[in-house]
């Protein structure tokens, strides 16, 4: 599927309620609206026979996935425009990928200045996400094995390789339970896939004033999730380099939370109603006491590397997945 900007690629067939969209030459019925906001499920009624898609991404069915962004002023026009750039950048089988898009005017009312929406259509993936299946079985109080929280890990950390050694390097900024699609399949691991990109950035940053560092704080506590925020976004020192580290602090807490169901640092949220950001930048990480939570200590130990509070010293995306490769070598039944 192309890629376009142009304003007349895309628009609602108003004669059938505003049913359908265009996407280019392809067209869409909206058929419900997914669990997430503003995005939605639509099924595939025209497409153009001379377009190549990669066969991997087409729907069986033409269902996909449809996310709608309403944009009010340039700001949010440059926003969209660079979450399809960067969302363009990378192709690999752990990274949701943006098969087309397109952005259109729309009309306004006689109070409003004229207005423009985003179309962007990804593949549709049913089962949810991770967050998710995390909240059901904690509500079976059922908790995944110690190979399949590995096989999950592990695939994010694929996904997570493939950006931080783009050149230039690239941070997601958003990695957690609720942007991990999961697709559970009969006799095999679940299939998981990072998603959101409208977050990512060139990992690499050098801070040197103490208004840059004031800047990235504000910046991370609008877009980082705060049980999932690197110690160096909360208290930026003045004199400082920012890598994609900031991403393995988020991993460590996603591995936490796909062992125990919620983030290392959720406790201190919820035990004083708080910032965490102490707890977080001592590292104070609190396990679970519960006997049907226990794992190996391998992998709480996996967990207390990836959060040392000092970026410096946290291991890096290859570090990472060549430790989860030996523990799933090791956890392995064939073993």
């Amino acid at each position: 599927m192309g890629c376009s900007f142009s304003g007349l690629n895309a628009l609602y067939d108003n004669a059938n309620g505003g049913g359908d969209v265009w996407i280019n030459e392809n067209r869409f019925r909206i058929l419900r609206q997914a669990s997430f906001p503003n995005v939605f499920l639509v099924k595939e009624l025209i497409s153009d026979p001379n377009k190549i898609k990669d066969p991997s991404h087409v729907s069986d069915d033409g269902t996909y996935a449809m996310k709608k962004v309403l944009i009010q002023n340039n700001e949010q026009l440059e926003l969209v425009k660079e979450e399809i750039r960067v969302s363009s950048l990378f192709s690999h089988p752990n990274l949701l990928p943006l098969l087309d898009h397109a952005i259109i005017s729309v009309k306004a009312s006689q109070d409003q200045s004229r207005k423009q929406e985003a179309y962007l259509l990804f593949p549709a993936h049913l089962d949810g996400t991770l967050l998710d299946s995390m909240k059901t079985m904690q509500a079976k109080q059922e908790f995944f094995s110690t190979l399949e929280v590995l096989q999950i890990f592990h695939q994010l950390c694929a996904g997570l390789k493939h950006m931080h050694n783009f050149d230039p390097p690239y941070a997601h900024n958003g990695v957690k339970p609720g942007n991990v699609l999961l697709t559970h399949r009969k006799g095999q691991a679940p299939l998981a896939k990072l998603m959101d990109f409208g977050n990512a950035r060139p990992a690499r940053r050098q801070i040197r004033s103490r208004s840059e560092a004031l800047q990235l704080q504000e910046w991370a506590s609008e877009h980082i999730s705060a049980p999932f925020r690197a110690p160096e976004l909360w208290d930026c020192a003045s004199q400082c380099d920012i890598d994609e580290r900031t991403d393995i602090w988020s991993l460590g807490c996603t591995l936490f939370a796909i062992m125990y169901g919620v983030s290392p640092f959720e406790y201190a949220l919820e035990e004083s109603d708080e910032s965490p950001q102490l707890a977080i930048v001592n590292a104070q990480i609190k396990w679970p006491t519960e006997p049907n939570a226990q794992y190996p200590n391998d992998l709480n130990q996996f967990v207390t590397w990836m959060l040392q509070p000092q970026a410096t010293v946290r291991p890096r995306i290859d570090d990472i997945v060549i430790h989860v490769d030996k523990l799933i070598s090791k956890y392995s039944p064939l073993k």
